[in-house]
């Protein structure tokens, strides 16, 4: 098999892994593209949304033609899951790219992101557990007696951002605004997923995405992205509540300053980290673990496997 490459259009951010047939990584690349911007308020991908992940993709493209790639799969998730006019962005992403595009169901997407953050990770005594946090919706997958129990809520750091938190100070009625709007999704999740409640205060949480990447590198103080500083890193439920609040407390020009923040994270972050607190109070978890692997490694996984 020659090299493959998994591509992802998020809602906040657009990515690329390309690995060889040995699942060794040959590129990571993201790019913050907001393909989600204004979905929520009218149902449909804006021109501009799609021109900015377009020209992304086609970049993605040259890095691919430089690894001679010619398999691969583009997935799309909450963005264009939600979106009228998601299929006609999907035909377009896959011409420019030239590999096929689709669609992942919530479950597939927790099937995809369990599958790669949790491939290099050592056994534990308790169950598993991921949270990926997007910027349209939340992950939530644990496996349970050989079932992957998984759920996708209609939350993420762009939506809670757009319909609650608005990119400025957090006031007390925003915070409100938004911890009823993820407690609500909390109740729907656990109404659904009834199993999750067996392993609420004995459970290993995974978090994934930027807005877990973000926190780790503010953290750290690290102006500069660094992996192996925020892969797999130990971190507490404190940290992420003093971040919470520490940013809220600031505008998005005064976030950006900090070392660590990512530009193009500096306005949706906050609303990101009112999501990881409120599902490590829900599963009462103290601390959780970082990954870097995710929903690409999980795809790329499955490429090589045949099965993708």
């Amino acid at each position: 098999m020659t090299n493959v490459a998994a591509l992802d259009c998020g809602s906040n951010s657009t990515r690329l892994l390309i690995a060889d047939a040995s699942g060794r990584t040959l590129a990571r690349d993201m790019t913050i593209t907001r393909l989600s911007a204004g979905v929520d308020a009218t149902g449909a991908l804006t021109e501009e949304a799609i021109g900015r992940t377009l020209d992304t993709l086609v970049r993605y493209r040259e890095q691919m033609d430089a690894f001679g790639v010619a398999h691969g799969l583009l997935v799309a998730t909450s963005a264009v899951r939600d979106a009228s006019n998601g299929a006609d962005f999907l035909t377009r992403a896959a011409a420019t790219v030239g590999v096929p595009a689709r669609v992942l169901a919530g479950q597939e997407e927790a099937q995809f992101s369990y599958q790669g953050a949790t491939a290099g990770l050592p056994a534990a005594a308790d169950p598993t557990m991921i949270v990926d946090i997007g910027g349209g919706s939340t992950e939530l997958a644990v496996l349970l007696d050989g079932e992957l129990i998984g759920h996708s809520m209609q939350l993420g750091c762009v939506r809670v951002t757009e319909r609650a938190l608005l990119p400025a100070v957090v006031t007390p009625e925003r915070a409100a605004a938004a911890e009823a709007m993820i407690q609500s999704e909390l109740d729907r999740a656990f109404a659904e997923q009834p199993r999750f409640a067996e392993v609420v205060g004995h459970v290993r949480l995974v978090g994934l995405a930027g807005t877990v990447a973000t926190l780790a590198q503010l953290t750290t103080g690290r102006a500069t992205y660094d992996r192996d500083a925020v892969h797999h890193q130990a971190m507490t439920r404190a940290q992420v509540l003093r971040w919470r609040d520490e940013l809220g407390r600031r505008t998005p020009d005064e976030r950006l300053a900090l070392p660590g923040m990512v530009p193009g994270r500096e306005d949706v972050l906050t609303a990101g980290l009112y999501i990881l607190d409120a599902v490590l109070e829900r599963f009462a978890c103290d601390h959780f673990m970082t990954s870097e692997d995710d929903i690409l490694d999980g795809v790329v996984q499955s490429l090589i496997a045949g099965v993708a």
